[in-house]
């Protein structure tokens, strides 16, 4: 079956849809790793956008139940240069092309994604359609064109889940590889932007006895829970239009031991008062240095944010403790006065490199 992928700008790229029949639209971005999309498709911080894979072929290892990052699939399509057919690994369950159809998701295949990505980096990602119904590029880009843009758009309320739950799931063969295993003796809530599993897992290994709650929930709500700490998630959107989550870390701050990663990172930065801004085509892959500035150590990392923050806008009693190596964006802070930490990549991985995952441990020293 025929696709196209429109971009606002009126490029189009013809190529074989892979998963579902139909058409859906979003932010066109990609990601540099070269495995790991399972975990991809499956992270919430992808809701609203259209991803593509920069390492040419996807499937080779096919899909399984373990390697999910959420209970679904949460790309709003998926883009990719050959798709493989037939993996090959003992863990496989299903194929990538089968495991997309059962999730209802769009996808493309057979376009020269090396074309597609320099363009996003050039001028920036853009919005897009895939379809496999309608082929009019006229039509195609009117539709790209209408697509809202991620800047000023709150897709948390999207991803959260309705009610609060406690995390149950015992830590897996990776987590008690990574990090020393302790006795639940903390309770730390844990408010869900748009949380990957993995972090629940590396919670749970230090130590932590882990309640989920929506991002809605109160600071009262919060802290009728009784937490030892509280940990800011991950999340798609646009971070300064959650301003429900904002004012609820602000009357946080100080009461309890904080943690956030990346959007987690970017709502703690607000409520201190500092901005964000949309980056050019932002930090998607499982490959970007950072550096401790505390140690001086240089980290590679697993990212995924197309927002960072202001440092000239920080408060004087923050530090700045991580900084990209690729173009000196803010990585990372700590409150000099009040127990509240955050990085803006992905200390879990959940796909990609560990050198990162002692921040759980700093994280649980906090408490206690």
């Amino acid at each position: 079956m025929h696709a196209k992928l429109a971009l606002e700008d009126g490029t189009i790229y013809s190529g074989q849809a892979i998963g579902a029949a139909g058409e859906t639209s979003g932010e066109v971005v990609f990601n540099t790793s070269m495995m790991g999309y399972q975990e991809i498709l499956t992270d919430p911080s992808y809701a609203g956008q259209i991803v593509t894979m920069t390492y040419p072929h996807i499937g080779n290892y096919g899909v399984n139940a373990e390697d999910r990052e959420s209970a679904r699939v949460q790309v709003a399509g998926f883009v990719i240069r050959e798709l493989t057919a037939v993996p090959s690994n003992y863990r496989s369950q299903s194929d990538l092309d089968t495991y997309l159809k059962m999730a209802g998701v769009v996808g493309i295949a057979g376009i020269d994604t090396r074309a597609l990505v320099r363009r996003l980096r050039l001028r920036g990602t853009m919005n897009g359609v895939i379809s496999t119904s309608d082929l009019e590029d006229a039509s195609l880009v009117a539709k790209a064109r209408a697509v809202p843009s991620m800047a000023g758009l709150d897709l948390v309320r999207r991803v959260t889940p309705a009610e609060p739950y406690t995390w149950q799931e015992r830590p897996g063969l990776l987590a008690r590889h990574l990090l020393p295993a302790r006795p639940p003796e903390k309770h730390v809530v844990a408010i869900d932007y748009g949380m990957k599993w993995n972090i629940l897992r590396l919670l749970t290994q230090v130590g932590c006895r882990v309640t989920v709650v929506p991002a809605t929930f109160s600071a009262d709500d919060i802290l009728r829970l009784q937490p030892d700490g509280i940990f800011l998630s991950n999340g798609p959107g646009d971070p300064a239009a959650v301003t429900y989550a904002i004012e609820t870390i602000r009357q946080l701050l100080g009461k309890r031991p904080m943690f956030g990663i990346c959007l987690g990172h970017q709502l703690l930065c607000l409520a201190l008062g500092a901005r964000t801004y949309k980056l050019k085509f932002g930090h998607r892959g499982a490959n970007h240095p950072v550096r401790n500035e505390r140690t001086g150590h240089v980290e590679i990392t697993t990212q995924n944010h197309g927002f960072a923050v202001d440092p000239r806008t920080l408060p004087a009693d923050v530090e700045i403790t991580h900084v990209n190596l690729n173009d000196q964006t803010l990585e990372g802070i700590r409150h000099k006065r009040l127990p509240a930490l955050s990085v803006q990549y992905h200390p879990e991985a959940s796909a990609g490199p560990h050198d990162s995952t002692y921040l759980f441990q700093e994280f649980r020293q906090l408490l206690g």
